[in-house]
């Protein structure tokens, strides 16, 4: 007997899983959007199609693009190769400098890291390693900052025709 109603118990798990709950967007006075199964004043009830759940496709890439109106104002390969190289030439400069400040920023954390501060000292003249890591972290901050700005304009430079 106890078959039986492990089928039936079994069976009902199964239908009660298929049925989906219902979804409620809610915003919040600072318009923080956010989704919830459990309805507020603040949410309304989202209206879910159970048998399209799934994603629709993309359009494909040429019908995604407007066409250039026959108007719009074109510019010439002689002006459009100048402005190409004047801007290689900002971003090769930006980039002799960001590197210059990489540079810079490794000669200073490499300093700050040789000195120990009299208040870094802990009693016994033992040295604290975490008031000397928090004290240093802005100086490896910049450091990374600089690495990243170079990386970033040395990617843009390699897009360039």
């Amino acid at each position: 007997m106890k078959l039986p109603g492990l089928c039936l118990s079994i069976g009902l798990l199964a239908a009660v899983s298929a049925h989906a709950q219902d979804i409620y967007k809610c915003a919040d006075p600072d318009g923080r959007v956010t989704y919830s199964n459990v309805p507020s004043k603040s949410c309304r009830k989202l209206i879910l199609d159970p048998v399209n759940l799934a994603p629709a496709a993309k359009p494909p890439a040429a019908a995604t693009k407007t066409p250039t109106p026959g108007n719009f104002p074109k510019v010439d390969d002689q002006t459009q190769k100048s402005r190409d190289g004047d801007r290689r030439r900002i971003l090769e400069n930006e980039l002799a400098a960001e590197q210059r400040n990489a540079e810079q920023a490794k000669k200073d954390l490499a300093e700050q890291e040789g000195i120990i501060l009299p208040s870094e000292r802990m009693q016994g003249g033992a040295i604290s390693g975490g008031k000397v890591q928090e004290r240093i972290q802005t100086y490896k901050d910049k450091v990374a900052l600089h690495q990243r700005n170079v990386e970033a304009i040395q990617k843009e430079l390699a897009n360039l025709r």
